[in-house]
């Protein structure tokens, strides 16, 4: 049977953890589930790996640097958007080590970094970035939402 062709956007979140603490960036100005916190996190560029988006979001949104081998895949979700016209793949990395201090590097994308304890994520925590969460809490290596 034929389908009509479809778009799938791929992007990286980045997991940092220090003590029980995760990482978070209020996202602001965007467009995009602005006063929501999520993962520091972007879409590919065309010829770029997974790996190369996740370092370099890391470096632009927080300001440090990642070796790609500090990268471990977490979990990988298949989402339809809420748009409805597309779909979604969401590769979460968790980040092992780093050089330098995260700090708010994209004040015009972000009004806050934060780190909180995985149990008291804020309310405004993204839906898909809590699920993930979750799952990676469960060791699911993959999940679907939307469809």
């Amino acid at each position: 049977m034929w389908r009509d062709r479809h778009s799938i956007v791929p992007a990286v979140y980045a997991v940092l953890r220090k003590d029980d603490n995760i990482l978070l960036c209020r996202r602001f100005n965007t467009g995009y589930k602005d006063g929501q916190y999520s993962l520091p996190a972007g879409h590919l560029n065309g010829g770029e790996t997974a790996i190369a988006a996740a370092c370099r979001e890391l470096e632009e949104e927080v300001g440090i640097k990642v070796s790609p081998a500090q990268l471990e895949l977490a979990h990988t979700m298949h989402r339809m958007a809420e748009e409805g016209d597309h779909e979604r793949i969401d590769l979460f990395f968790e980040v092992h080590e780093w050089t330098g201090t995260p700090t708010n590097t994209e004040p015009h994308k972000c009004d806050e970094l934060r780190w909180v304890r995985r149990d008291q994520l804020p309310e405004n925590t993204i839906d898909e970035v809590n699920a993930a969460l979750q799952c990676i809490d469960k060791g699911m290596p993959f999940s679907t939402r939307g469809f």
